[in-house]
């Protein structure tokens, strides 16, 4: 089983149903004005990039980056298909976009994600990517609700 990912058009119509189905979780586990998934319309934006984690060409997970200033990026809109969990797509898609985010010149990638039950196997994978728990970044709150994290991508810092 290889997973292969790349850059896609989160238009595309698979793109476009899983983005959905990443929508619908957060806004079925979390409270409004507490989740911070971004709508198709919003991942159309030149600060950002959408990736496609594909198997044997089905597209099984996706994942975005933002931008955010010159040395610091977000990682936004990871999910991966439910039956797909536990076959190393989210590790992919991590891996992939901090390849990307090196190349981009990034020093920092944070995410923000659900502090309840429903977000652990998420926050497993990040810590076991190297992300750990930090202050609110941007235009986040912490909350009951959610947690941010960030990974260094320069070894030389903590």
């Amino acid at each position: 089983m290889t997973i292969t990912v790349s850059i896609e058009d989160p238009r595309n119509p698979d793109m476009a149903k899983i983005l959905q189905t990443h929508l619908d979780f957060c806004r079925a586990v979390t409270p409004a004005g507490f989740s911070f998934a971004l709508d198709l319309s919003k991942l159309v934006s030149p600060d950002i990039a959408v990736f496609g984690a594909r198997i044997d060409g089905e597209l099984v997970g996706v994942g975005a980056i933002r931008i955010l200033d010159k040395e610091h990026a977000e990682l936004k809109s990871m999910h991966t298909l439910a039956n797909y969990r536990g076959k190393g797509v989210g590790s992919a898609m991590v891996d992939h976009i901090t390849a990307y985010a090196k190349e981009k010149g990034m020093k920092r990638l944070s995410l923000e994600t659900g502090a309840k039950e429903s977000y652990k196997a998420a926050r497993d994978l990040y810590e076991k990517m190297g992300f750990t728990y930090c202050d609110a970044f941007g235009d986040y709150t912490l909350s009951e609700y959610n947690t941010c994290m960030t990974k260094y991508l320069d070894e030389n810092i903590p």
